[in-house]
């Protein structure tokens, strides 16, 4: 039980990110920068990436070590010597992975390997073959059809899910059942980042309501340069995006507000940026008196790390799950990671029942 497997479909900047926090973290032995050390038994230097899966030609039949630092990916590179490993990067399904505009922004946008499709079995095999435990989503936003062609695999070949994206797996009531009917636990959906745009309008959110300061009308604007705000230009793959970001603060507000009040998600790609994301953050309310006030901030922030170590404790604890027979989707580790989760919880009632969960001496009782 002392390491976890993981493949990741998708092997765009977050696949980056988490695959140098990996080897930095069993190079240094560190804990800095990790919301929890350990969880169970697991560091973040026990996990081991064993395959990657991806539809671009620039990484496919790459080693994945190679692969995370390949065209388009533009995140910045903390980690540059990632040790040689066996993990290779095979050809997934493209499905709607791949938007059409996507493939007409050339070399910043995807380039689509031209190598038939995997199929199913071909997938199961993989996972089979290199003993996967958990799988996780980083397909592109709007990728409906792929992730439910993941999930298939995820089921078939015996494989807990962490779902990064926002589309709606863990906290889809005919998915669920199945994973929990198969004894397989699944966490999300849409990972949250470490210090990002959500966390922190969710926690303004619940400052102002706890303050007793009625919020009258928010935004939360985004910008940024990487493949997901390109990929993001097309509306029609935003809609459970947008659902996901301005769910998860509607539910740290006193009051619901009406939709003509609050409007969150991205607003513009940013070539230049890179993977740099920028947020423009407001609140208004009113105070005592119905006296109005209004709070704004700019946050800066290298968006797939910030997504990374959210990733890395999701990952670590769908393996626990795993370990103690544990299926469906896990419902606290869900809530603190994922914007969209079946249940929402403040964070704080999330966190004391994480950590709990997490102790190694719950496994005693196995």
């Amino acid at each position: 039980m002392g390491r976890a497997r993981v493949a990741i479909v998708g092997v765009g900047n977050c696949a980056s990110s988490l695959v140098q926090g990996g080897a930095y973290y069993r190079r240094t032995g560190a804990s800095g920068g990790l919301i929890h050390r350990t969880i169970g038994p697991y560091h973040a230097s026990d996990i081991d990436f064993v395959l990657g899966i991806d539809v671009d030609r620039r990484k496919v039949g790459r080693p994945l070590a190679e692969a995370i630092f390949a065209a388009p990916n533009n995140t910045q590179v903390f980690e540059p010597a990632i040790p040689p490993c066996a993990a290779q990067v095979i050809m997934g399904r493209v499905l709607d992975g791949v938007a059409p505009h996507m493939i007409a922004a050339g070399a910043r946008g995807f380039q689509p390997a031209d190598l038939p499709d995997a199929t199913q079995d071909e997938i199961v095999s993989a996972l089979r073959r290199e003993r996967v435990d958990v799988l996780i989503n980083f397909l592109p936003v709007g990728s409906q059809e792929a992730s439910a062609f993941y999930m298939e695999c995820a089921l078939e070949a015996g494989v807990g899910v962490v779902n990064a994206i926002p589309v709606f797996i863990a906290s889809d009531a005919g998915w669920e059942s199945r994973f929990r009917k198969r004894g397989l636990p699944i966490v999300g959906d849409d990972i949250k980042a470490q210090v990002g745009a959500t966390i922190i309008h969710r926690t303004l959110s619940n400052l102002f309501a706890i303050r007793g300061v009625s919020v009258e009308r928010t935004y939360q604007l985004n910008t940024g340069g990487n493949t997901d705000f390109l990929n993001m230009l097309d509306a029609d793959r935003l809609t459970d995006k947008k659902v996901s970001k301005t769910e998860a603060v509607q539910a740290a507000l006193a009051r619901r507000l009406e939709d003509d009040n609050i409007r969150i998600g991205p607003s513009e790609y940013v070539p230049w940026q890179k993977d740099n994301k920028v947020c423009f953050l407001r609140l208004e309310g009113a105070q005592w008196g119905g006296v109005p006030m209004h709070l704004e901030l700019r946050l800066s922030v290298e968006d797939s790390p910030n997504a990374a170590a959210c990733a890395m404790d999701a990952i670590r604890f769908c393996k626990l799950a795993r370990d103690r027979g544990e299926g469906g989707a896990l419902t606290v580790e869900s809530a603190f990671y994922c914007k969209h989760p079946p249940v929402q919880m403040p964070e704080d009632a999330a966190l004391a029942l994480l950590d709990a969960r997490a102790l190694p001496h719950l496994d005693a009782a196995e």
